[in-house]
């Protein structure tokens, strides 16, 4: 166990130390956050596999008290180390990418040119390379009795994580904060692409009962047919339609009732940082004006937990970098109440 007896929760976060400037080992911790450095599908700006590192420099800043969770961090967060041979290959396959996307952008045909079908396929081999790689560190944490959180990283990175936790947990739900839908086939080729995660879970993950959307505000027509044809798993509250219910008197409480009953015993955050108001992530890779202020999403995360429902595990994703660290220093917030809600709901 790790000795707190000469830790100041009140000092300033020690550089020396984990996340949050925590003094856990990865042994000792109860929760363990895996921070995945790759965006190879992003579509329009990058940033987000590099991520990690401003959002631990930005963590020393955060207090750890929180007055819904006292002491959450008392029971250990650690963050595992950036894996730079994922970065590396993210960083290659994004430059890759990079060439597709700026080739299909002008209609040319993918068939027509040996090099772009090359790139493709290696682009789509690079998703399932990290897919499986996700499963297996996740599955191994999961075994051991952790808790595991999942530091994207584009959208596409928690497919490995969502497939650990089914088997792990059996029937669940997923909560999904956002500004768009994910759900895609295949987005520009790429079948793991950020556009298309939450298509793929419904598809690979047999234990995911119910997908239940929050904060929608950007999706193309096949979507929303696709939200229509599979009503029974997947319910969305647009962005609009939030704000319209609210406007003709419902309460902000009233809409988040409704949304937590949509959703299952056990779940699953995956939490896009594009769902928050773009102010508060600016660089985020495609920010869409509207969304929630980060006050509001924390409302809905107490409300599941107070509903008696239980959270098994989250990943926050599509934090991207920044000059000034102002998206990062967003992200380490929303990271530490995450990490508080799912000690808090996974009682010792």
């Amino acid at each position: 166990m790790t000795d707190l007896s000469n830790f100041d929760p009140n000092d300033a976060g020690n550089p020396n130390n984990n996340i949050f400037g925590l003094p856990f080992s990865e042994d000792d911790a109860r929760l363990v956050i895996i921070p995945i450095p790759w965006e190879v599908t992003v579509s329009f700006g990058a940033g987000t596999a590099r991520s990690a590192e401003q959002i631990m420099r930005a963590s020393l800043q955060v207090d750890l008290f929180d007055p819904e969770v006292v002491d959450g961090w008392k029971q250990g967060f650690f963050m595992k180390e950036t894996d730079r041979k994922v970065l590396l290959k993210s960083d290659y396959l994004r430059k890759e990418a990079e060439l597709y996307i700026d080739y299909i952008s002008k209609g040319d045909i993918v068939a027509n040119n040996q090099f772009m079908c090359k790139t493709l396929k290696e682009v789509n081999e690079g998703g399932y390379f990290l897919n499986n790689w996700v499963y297996h560190q996740t599955r191994e944490l999961l075994e051991k009795g952790k808790l595991v959180a999942l530091l994207g990283g584009d959208h596409s990175t928690p497919l490995g994580f969502m497939k650990a936790i089914g088997e792990k947990h059996g029937d669940f739900g997923i909560i999904q904060i956002d500004a768009h839908c994910d759900l895609r086939e295949g987005y520009e080729g790429f079948v793991y692409s950020h556009a298309s995660i939450m298509y793929n879970a419904l598809k690979e993950v047999p234990q995911l009962q119910k997908l239940v959307q929050v904060g929608i505000r950007d999706y193309s027509e096949g979507e929303h047919e696709f939200i229509k044809q599979n009503s029974e798993r997947v319910k969305t509250y647009f962005d609009a339609d939030i704000r319209a219910r609210q406007y003709e008197g419902e309460s902000f409480r009233q809409v988040v009732d409704e949304i937590v009953s949509q959703l299952p015993q056990k779940v699953y955050i995956s939490f896009d940082i594009d769902g928050l108001d773009p102010k508060l992530c600016p660089n985020t890779g495609t920010p869409v004006q509207g969304g929630f202020e980060t006050e509001q999403v924390f409302y809905i995360f107490k409300k599941i937990l107070q509903s008696g429902r239980q959270i098994i595990g989250f990943d926050l994703s599509e934090v991207s970098t920044s000059e000034n660290y102002w998206d990062a220093n967003v992200g380490a917030r929303v990271l530490f109440k995450l990490c508080n809600l799912l000690v808090a709901s996974n009682p010792v």
